[in-house]
């Protein structure tokens, strides 16, 4: 499953790119939509870029890596040095636009449909509208290249007002047309792909270009001229920072795209999602150094919850309870979100909670109890001072605005509050063959989606994205690495994960694919026959002796 990338300078599969040497692309994505995008004004822009700042990212994944070797050797993710002027100095982010003031409620979500664009940035079928809507490339969508460029496309659609999508008339339903009401949209940001990420089918002078700088390049391309034209703000969230340096590099790459379209200083916004145990140590290293085009910093709960196992996967003392059990009111996540609070506030940016990852159930009584654990959610991200939060479908957006009564909250400060608490994780909470099974149901699931190209699956009630799936592997790699026993009496050995595999794929052909096929308009046996795959996938992830960094560290050659 893990692709890493190689250089394809001489695969025959690859050609060159006629005015641009260096460049390469393989045949079969070399598209019209491709060819459309990559025109070769945006063709030179983020070849320029990636040669400028690629030599730098290399020795930022190095560092990550040395860091990484010495975590897993012993040591611990800890702060910085408390006299830098990022912590002594009298400094405030830049003036937040208007357009980004208000963000109480954002609702995410891969941006490879147009149609699940327009739902995300119009009002609901209830008349409420998310604030924000986070166009997602990173884990709620499948980076395959067809993907990709269907998400740029549909970014620029949006940026420009323009986005239509058309389902097509069906036996009993006629046909259905979905267009913007571009004077009353959410606003967009985009999330690219992490820093650490490679699109293979890109390469240039013999390796792939960085995903990050494909895609923040490419998307500005298409969408800066028409978002200033209409007054809005081109505004990113960036993911999986793990260090003030990578912060840094990011910031200077938004002064380049800035210098390269005659933009002002300041003009491209970001949002940093903290998702990492060690950027957790550096908010306030990471907010100084993108303090001219930083507007706020956001609780990762996900990804977060995936980077304490991995950071501290081989610590003994650390090993992690079952995920549902990992809530945000654990010690030291609390005092995660609330540091974020309380540095975001003090610098004048804003501090985003996390996601609430329900996907409406299928009884009353289910939507009931959803609606009631989101209610609690928001109200305690609220209470603790966050200025907006997520959600994951529409459903629950008023139910999420309900918790946010004010504007924004930059009034909480939290003067008093020790800004250096405790933040590694703990061991505490239970540790069950049904998070076991949990975790393995979550891998089958999400693989199958995998292998349709899709990014995000909702799943016994929940919308599981790539940050769920790490989780899942990393949990039951750190207990199969240490042999862990869990409350129930059971031994965590590859037999049992393996039996769990076992078990929990005929649950789901006996209970779920029946219901699925029907849902997909497909015969049973080719539901069964694609969950029998995803789990064989799954359990040849979950069992290896060593884990790797990520699923996948680059993209799949174009199809």
């Amino acid at each position: 499953m893990k692709t890493t990338p190689s250089d394809k300078g001489q695969n025959p599969d690859y050609q060159d790119i006629p005015g641009f040497d260096g460049v390469r692309m393989p045949r079969k994505a070399q598209t019209a939509r491709a060819k459309d995008l990559l025109r070769p004004e945006a063709m030179t822009f983020i070849v320029d870029l990636h040669r400028k700042f690629e030599p730098e990212r290399q020795r930022l994944l190095a560092q990550r890596k040395e860091r990484q070797r010495a975590w897993n050797a012993g040591d611990v993710p800890g702060y910085l040095e408390q006299n830098s002027p990022a912590v002594t100095g009298d400094w405030r982010v830049a003036p937040i636009p208007e357009d980004l003031q208000c963000r109480r409620v954002e609702i995410t979500g891969p941006a490879e449909s147009a149609k699940m664009v327009i739902n995300m940035l119009n009002r609901s079928a209830a008349g409420v509208r998310a604030d924000a809507a986070m166009l997602d490339l990173e884990d709620a969508l499948k980076p395959s290249w067809e993907n990709i460029l269907n998400a740029v496309t549909n970014i620029a659609g949006a940026a420009a007002g323009t986005l239509v999508h058309i389902d097509p008339a069906r036996p009993g339903r006629a046909e259905k047309e979905y267009r913007l009401n571009v004077d009353d949209t959410a606003t967009m940001i985009v999330r690219p792909r992490g820093m650490h990420l490679h699109e293979i089918n890109f390469s240039v002078d013999g390796s792939p270009i960085s995903a990050a700088l494909f895609d923040v390049g490419l998307c500005l391309f298409h969408m800066v001229h028409a978002l200033m034209k209409r007054g809005k703000t081109p505004a990113y969230y960036i993911p999986k920072c793990e260090h003030h340096l990578e912060a840094r590099w990011w910031n200077e790459v938004f002064g380049a795209m800035e210098k390269n379209f005659s933009l002002p200083k300041g003009t491209i916004k970001a949002t940093f999602l903290i998702e990492t145990l060690p950027a957790a140590f550096q908010m306030e290293e990471i907010l100084y150094e993108i303090r001219e085009h930083g507007v706020g910093l956001n609780v990762g709960r996900w990804d977060k919850i995936f980077s304490d196992i991995k950071s501290l996967g081989y610590h003994a003392d650390r090993i992690l309870a079952d995920r549902a059990a990992i809530t945000m009111q654990k010690p030291w996540m609390e005092a995660y979100a609330r540091r974020l609070v309380q540095i975001c506030h003090q610098r004048g940016a804003f501090a985003m909670g996390g996601m609430s990852a329900f996907t409406p159930g299928s009884s009353p009584e289910i939507r009931e109890a959803q609606i009631a654990k989101v209610t609690d959610d928001k109200r305690h991200e609220a209470s603790i001072g966050h200025d907006g939060c997520w959600v994951s479908h529409p459903y629950f957006i008023e139910h999420a605005l309900g918790a946010f009564v004010h504007q924004n909250q930059l009034d909480v400060m939290y003067r008093d509050q020790d800004k250096y608490p405790d933040l590694l994780p703990r061991s505490d909470g239970p540790k069950t063959l049904a998070g076991l099974r949990t975790n393995v149901r979550v891998g089958i699931a999400y693989l199958e989606g995998w292998q349709r190209d899709i990014g995000c699956v909702a799943w016994d009630n929940l919308m599981e994205d790539l940050a769920t799936l790490e989780i899942s592997r990393a949990q039951t790699w750190q207990w199969l690495h240490h042999g862990v026993e869990l409350d129930d009496g059971a031994k965590v050995d590859d037999s049992l994960v393996r039996q769990i595999f076992s078990e929990e794929l005929q649950k789901i052909v006996n209970e779920e694919c029946e219901e699925i096929a029907k849902s997909r308009a497909a015969d049973r046996e080719s539901v069964v026959q694609g969950f029998t795959r995803a789990a064989q996938t799954a359990e040849e992830i979950f069992t290896r002796t060593e884990m790797a960094d990520f699923l996948y560290e680059a993209s799949e050659p174009a199809a």
